[in-house]
Parts: structure tokens; C-alpha cells; sequence
């Protein structure tokens, strides 16, 4: 009956009409709710969309995929959890972008945009990509994959001669030569973005940069990993386009890189190992710049003070938290159109760890007061109260992405715990839909963690670290959260059957991670979640090698992960031995 009352519905309104106003549908949550309405719209959706976005690579097949969209011109897809990016998950754990690749090069005719995230990729995956898409290929993210070489970009670079956009960052790539670069430079024009920072590719030259520049008149955005920057000159002379660069390297002698000449419409930048001498080298673009990463640059406070003082135009600026409070305070007087703030730890050895150069509520507050355009914030702070998070919740109208980690470097906090900071922080922020919150044992009550949940109705991804102290107080927040569709956890004091639950109340929940919880050797109180299309595995305790701040190996032990999702697919067929699956027929038979 609800099928044909939508039908009479559909009846009104001509396919011509409709596929013109599905094309302006461009949120999938949008296109997935108008693919319920009735049959002939689930078809134009199915023959209208353009672009799909897949979170965890294991929740359909190639195959499916191309059944249900096969007039696809853009796909993302995911591999490991976000937990790799920190080192939390083991290698081997999966993400191959293998199957995924020969069904491209079989069925997806129409698709010329590929990201592919976290991912395992062969350099026969890239060979087999350039022959089969080559020509239609328009844009190629790698972002943060691994497992290919130099070798697999040659053909990249020989056979994608329309590519507008390759993205390498933070990729972890075996380095040949640098003929790859090369290859690129002699057959690309129409280059308009080329990102390989902060990967290990030296061998490139900066001839090719140059090359690259001149053919292709198009080029706005190059990111690099370490080059000299003195070698550039030809390239910034001739990238007359060009409005965004990150990378290069600054060696001695500073008075030298004066003469570097940055092209004229460069509004974003980010110098590798930018010191205090070099710093004058900015100042001359400075009041054009809306965006600065600082990230890897060798500034103290008073530094970010100067550089941030000639930035009046700065949207989105990403640091390390040596900017401290008295930067904070500098960038809420100066810089009003500021939308986006990512303040990183810094390390400790670099000897910036001064008084000076800690954040806390004090120069939260003074941000969320002077920087009323705020729609991101993730932050390390040193010190929190719940007063700042109430002025963030007061000020911040535009925040969508609310990200904050406690450090325990402060034996000593000034206002624990943060369950009223945190209600008025979710009560005020309206339209978050990302939040992030990491504390420390007693930083948030069971009482706060309700609140999360009560008052986080738009929120869809959530990490929650060291927050509440009883299983009773995550069954209260999974009472709330409608909308949370990705939930992460670390160092938790919940049980396995607490867990459960939670994830069985939760219900738009399609993926649950959790690190460091009240382990059992089996896991069996994790079935109560077991249900039709949901997997479960399992990471068991383990122990792993990882360097100290002095470059000594140390051995420490690494808790015990769940990963729980929605598959349309049942189990994976490819587990490593350090993941193990959970299946409910096994404790049955048993």
C-alpha cells in the first residue's frame, strides 16, 4: 500500500522532471532517503548518481557495487579503520584495493575520479588501473595507502595523461628512482594538482617540477616532500598559477631565501623546517594568506605570535601546541575569518614544551570569543574547564567538528570532572556532527556521559577516550546518539556485555571500534550484539615494538580491539592471524 501511494506520487511528476531535480541531490544521505521512496526512483538514483563514498571496504563487493550504480564517475573507499593512522592496528589487518581494481578496469566505463584511503595497493593494481582507465582517469588519491612502489606511479605518470589531480600524502611508497616525476612532466597538460608531502620520495627532481609547471598552465596546488628550496626558483617563476605550496626545505645561510619568488596569487602555504630566521621569507605574502600549516615548522610561541599578527585573512591554520595560549590570543584579536584550527602535540624533545607553549582553556576561551566563524576545532590541550567548553558552546554557532585530547603531562587539572562544560558545549553547538572527546580517568562522570547522549542528536561520528566510569553510564548515553553512525572508543572501563548493548540501543550505528576494555579470553559477552549482516572481530592483546623518545626499542603491551559493522557481504575471506572473527555458530557448536 506505501509502495503504490508513493507510486501515485512519482506518477505526477515526469522522469525528465525528476532526474533534473535529483542531480541537485548531492548529500547520499539525501539520494538514499529518495531511493526508498518507490521502485522507479530507486532506478533513477541507481542511473543518476555520480559519486559513492564507501567507509570500510568490506561492507559490499565490487561486484554489488556495480550492480546498484553502474553509471559511476567518482568513488572513495576506505580500508583500515582511522585507528591505523596512529599505529593501533596491526599492518597486515587487510584493505586490499586488489579486487576492487580488476572490477574497475572490467565494468566502471564511466568512472574518472578514484580516492582510495588507508589501503593496501600493488603496484600491479596501478598498472592494471593506468591500461584499463588510463585515459579517462582525472583524479588519483592514494591517501595514507601503502604498498606500492615508484614502479606502479611510472605507469601513472606514462598512461594518464588527462589526470588533473594525483594525491600521494602521507602514502607510504617504496622509492625506485624518480622517473615517475619524470613521466608525469612529459605527458601531462592539464595537471592541476600534485600532493606527494610527507612521503619519503627524494629522488625526485626539480627539473620536472619545473617541467611540470611550464605544461601545465592549469597547476594551483603542489605539495612536495623535501627539496631544496633554493632549487625552485625556475619552478616558482614559472608556476604563475600556482596558489598553494607545502614542503621543500630550508637549509643555513637564511638571508639567501629572500630572493625566492612565491607567484603572486599563493594564498596557501607550509614550509618543512621553517625556523625564526627564515620567517621574514613569509611576510611579504603574509596579509594574502587563508591558509598556513605550521605543522612541521621549527617556530616557538612568540614566532606563531609574529607570523599570525601579519595574517589577517587566515581561514584555516594547522599547528603544533607550541602555539600556547599567548598565540591563541593573537589569532582570536587578528584573524576573524578563521574557520578551520588544528593544534597537534608537539614533541617533547624538541625542547618547545616551555610554559609558554601550552594550551588551555585560557586560550580556548579567548578563541571561541574572538573567532565567531569557527566551524572546526581539534585541539591537544594542557588544562581545561568547564567554562571554556560552555564559552565555545556560547560563541562557536558554526562548529561542525569538535575535536579535544587532555594530555597527561599535568599532574594537576584545574576543573574536573567536565560533564556541565560538555552539556553546554553540545547544548549550544547545534550543528555538530563530529565529535571527539579524550580525557583521563574522572574527566567525565556517568552523568556526563549521559548528556553526550542526550544532548549529541546531530552528531554521526563519535571517539570517546578514558570518559565515564560504569557500564551504567554507556548504557545511558546509548539511550540517546539517533544519528551516530560511527562510534570509536579507547581506554574504557566497560564490559564486553555492556558493549553489546550499547551497540544494540544505538540505532543508526553501522560501525563500532573499541580499544582497551574489560576483555574476556573468548569475547562470548559479545554476542549478545550478533545479529543478521553484523560482523564482529577481534584483535586479541598483543605485544609490539615501538620506539622511545630516545630511538630505543621498547615493548609494551597493546589491548585487546573490537571492530563491529554492517556488511552486506557476511565475513571477510582475508584475515590476518592477528585478527580473529567472531561467529556465533562456533560458541553454539561448542
Amino acid at each position: 500500500m506505501e509502495d503504490e501511494r508513493a507510486n501515485k506520487v512519482a506518477c505526477g511528476m515526469p522522469d525528465t522532471v525528476f532526474q533534473a531535480v535529483i542531480n541537485h541531490l548531492h548529500d547520499s544521505r539525501d539520494r538514499d532517503a529518495v531511493s526508498l521512496v518507490c521502485k522507479r526512483w530507486y532506478e533513477i538514483d541507481a542511473l543518476t548518481r555520480k559519486h559513492v563514498t564507501i567507509a570500510l571496504c568490506y561492507t559490499t563487493t565490487p561486484q554489488q557495487l556495480w550492480r546498484r550504480f553502474q553509471h559511476l564517475e567518482s568513488l572513495k573507499l576506505k580500508g583500515k579503520p582511522r585507528a591505523a593512522m596512529f599505529n593501533l592496528i596491526p599492518e597486515d589487518w587487510g584493505g586490499y584495493v586488489t579486487p576492487w581494481v580488476e572490477e574497475i578496469a572490467k565494468s566502471f566505463s564511466c568512472l574518472n575520479a578514484l580516492h582510495f584511503r588507508r589501503m593496501i595497493v600493488r603496484d600491479s593494481d596501478l598498472k592494471l588501473l593506468a591500461q584499463s582507465r588510463g585515459p579517462a582517469l582525472k583524479s588519483l588519491k592514494l591517501d595514507r595507502c601503502s604498498g606500492f612502489s615508484t614502479d606502479g606511479l611510472l605507469h601513472i605518470g606514462r598512461s594518464c595523461r588527462n589526470l588533473r589531480t594525483l594525491f600521494l600524502e602521507e602514502s607510504t611508497i617504496i622509492e625506485r628512482d624518480g622517473d615517475w616525476l619524470h613521466e608525469l612532466a612529459l605527458n601531462n597538460t592539464v595537471l592541476e594538482t600534485l600532493n606527494f608531502y610527507m612521503t619519503e620520495l627524494v629522488k625526485v627532481r626539480f627539473q620536472d617540477l619545473e617541467l611540470i609547471a611550464r605544461n601545465c598552465s592549469s597547476l594551483t596546488s603542489v605539495k612536495i616532500s623535501d627539496c631544496e628550496l633554493l632549487d625552485l626558483l625556475g619552478f616558482f617563476h614559472t608556476a604563475t598559477a600556482l596558489e598553494e605550496f607545502c614542503g621543500g626545505s630550508i637549509g643555513e645561510q637564511p638571508e639567501r631565501y629572500a630572493a625566492v619568488p612565491f607567484p603572486a596569487r599563493l594564498c596557501c602555504l607550509g614550509l618543512t623546517y621553517m625556523g625564526r630566521n627564515e620567517m621574514p621569507i613569509v611576510f611579504p605574502l603574509a596579509s594574502l594568506l587563508k591558509r598556513l600549516d605550521l605543522l612541521y615548522a621549527l617556530l616557538d610561541t612568540e614566532d606563531h605570535c609574529l607570523l599570525i599578527h601579519r595574517c589577517p585573512n587566515l581561514e584555516v591554520l594547522e599547528t603544533r601546541n607550541v602555539i600556547g595560549d599567548r598565540g591563541l590570543e593573537v589569532l582570536a584579536r587578528c584573524c576573524k575569518r578563521l574557520r578551520r584550527l588544528r593544534i597537534e602535540r608537539g614533541a617533547d624533545e624538541q625542547g618547545m614544551g616551555d610554559e609558554g607553549g601550552l594550551v588551555t582553556h585560557q586560550g580556548l576561551t579567548a578563541l571561541a570569543q574572538g573567532c565567531l566563524e569557527l566551524e572546526y576545532l581539534a585541539v591537544y590541550v594542557s588544562d581545561i574547564t568547564n567554562a571554556s567548553l560552555e564559552c565555545i558552546g556560547t560563541h562557536s554557532k558554526n562548529l561542525f567538528d569538535f575535536r579535544l585530547v587532555l594530555l597527561d603531562r599535568e599532574a594537576k587539572i584545574a576543573d574536573l570532572p567536565l560533564d556541565n562544560g560538555v552539556r553546554a558545549l553540545l547544548q549550544g553547538c547545534h550543528q555538530l556532527r563530529r565529535f571527539a572527546l579524550y580525557l583521563r580517568q574522572g574527566g567525565l562522570t556517568d552523568v556526563g556521559l549521559g548528556y553526550i547522549g542526550q544532548y549529541s542528536q546531530n552528531v554521526r561520528w563519535m571517539l570517546l577516550g578514558s570518559v565515564g566510569m560504569s557500564d551504567a553510564g554507556l548504557l545511558e548515553f546509548s539511550k540517546g546518539c539517533p544519528s551516530l553512525q560511527k562510534l570509536e572508543m579507547r581506554a574504557c572501563v566497560f564490559s564486553e556485555h555492556a558493549l553489546a548493548m550499547a551497540a544494540l540501543n544505538l540505532s543508526s550505528l553501522r560501525y563500532l571500534w573499541v580499544q582497551g576494555y574489560r576483555a574476556s579470553l573468548t569475547g562470548r559477552d559479545l554476542l549478545a550484539m550478533a545479529r543478521p549482516y553484523w560482523n564482529i572481530e577481534l584483535i586479541p592483546a598483543r605485544h609490539v615494538v615501538h620506539s622511545d623518545p630516545l630511538g630505543e626499542s621498547v615493548i609494551a603491551e597493546d589491548p585487546a580491539h573490537i571492530l563491529a559493522y554492517y556488511s552486506l557481504v557476511g565475513p571477510r575471506s582475508d584475515f590476518p592471524d592477528t585478527v580473529r572473527p567472531l561467529d556465533p555458530a562456533a560458541f553454539r557448536d561448542a
